[in-house]
């Protein structure tokens, strides 16, 4: 199969024409997005994070400054050590923090990961193993937009086999993390039991499954959301369901992931601060979010405040920011 006809040409043409950050880790699904991405002449440099957790770890770092220096891409390494307790949480919230540093200090407009459709396929299992809903289960979009930067994963149409295969007829180096064969975790467990065995029944129609699925969220979720800033103004829905999702969309952009509890504590609040850093306040009509900052305010600007009916918790953004008050009309 030519490189070029495993990526989506809709996901090339939008990477064509920005700055691109790619997360390597020296696997097969990120060596194989590496090469794909290069055959079809899309920019980009990229970035690895070393947790020193196996031997090879290493030996990954040096594979990727090597390949890095020879197709003249620029790389970023992190170092760290993390205590092994939540280790997969504590690490993902490591990588993206790297990531999102970079791209905030070097102005790139992407951040691409390799999750692939078997990545998906773990999670919506996993998802519908917990008890969650159609949105919650679908989980990973190719795009989606984060607070700086949009987030692109090209690979979700494109099963570990149909990667390695790639990666083998073309003869390239990868490492494997014998991390992932370890299945009294429950991400592996769940791959190695369910979703590996079910994507070799049948690849394509798993995927494409997950295409007319996508199209369903979309009639589910109108998009109902206005932003200024960082700070969103949603139609509220009499549907609770609906509303919730509005808020957990805009907490993305901003960088935020709703668990379940803080999920809870909003529908029941209507009006809190979620993790002591965002404001959620449900008017009669709308639902704001926004930072929740503190700031010493003029009169003029509460009493403004006070008439435009504009709640408390988001006062101080608007203040700070400089919005204009009428822009939120």
């Amino acid at each position: 199969m030519p490189p070029l006809s495993l990526l989506h040409e809709e996901t090339l043409a939008f990477l064509r024409n920005r700055k691109n950050l790619l997360a390597f880790s020296g696997g097969g699904d990120s060596t194989a997005l590496f090469f794909l991405l290069e055959h079809a002449k899309i920019p980009f440099d990229i970035v690895l994070v070393n947790y020193q957790t196996r031997m090879q770890s290493d030996a990954e770092e040096e594979h990727a400054k090597t390949l890095a220096t020879r197709y003249r891409k620029h790389y970023f390494i992190f170092t760290c050590k993390l205590p092994a307790s939540n280790f997969e949480h504590r690490a993902r919230d490591e990588r993206y923090g790297c990531c999102e540093t970079l791209i905030r200090y070097y102005g790139y407009d992407t951040l691409v990961t390799a999750h692939h459709l078997g990545d998906r396929l773990e999670w919506f299992l996993m998802q519908l193993s917990k008890g969650a809903g159609l949105v919650e289960m679908l989980g990973m979009k190719v795009y989606e937009e984060r607070k700086d930067y949009m987030l692109v994963r090209p690979l979700l149409h494109l099963s570990k086999a149909t990667l390695e295969d790639f990666l083998n007829k073309k003869e390239l180096t990868y490492f494997h993390d014998e991390s992932n064969d370890d299945t009294s975790v429950w991400r592996n467990r769940i791959r190695h039991t369910f979703a590996t065995p079910l994507l070799g029944l049948n690849e394509t129609g798993i995927a494409q499954s997950f295409t007319y699925l996508e199209e369903d969220v979309k009639r589910l979720l109108p998009e109902g959301s206005k932003r200024l800033g960082d700070l969103f103004i949603c139609d509220r829905n009499a549907d609770d369901l609906i509303a919730i999702r509005r808020v957990d969309k805009a907490l993305k952009c901003l960088g935020k992931v709703l668990s379940k509890a803080e999920r809870d504590e909003v529908l029941r609040t209507k009006d809190c601060v979620v993790g002591g850093r965002f404001a959620v306040v449900f008017d009669e009509s709308v639902i704001y979010v926004a930072p929740f900052l503190k700031a010493v305010m003029p009169k003029s600007f509460k009493e403004a405040c006070r008439k435009a009916r504009i709640p408390l918790k988001i006062r101080a953004y608007l203040f700070i920011s400089e919005l204009d008050l009428s822009s939120l009309r």
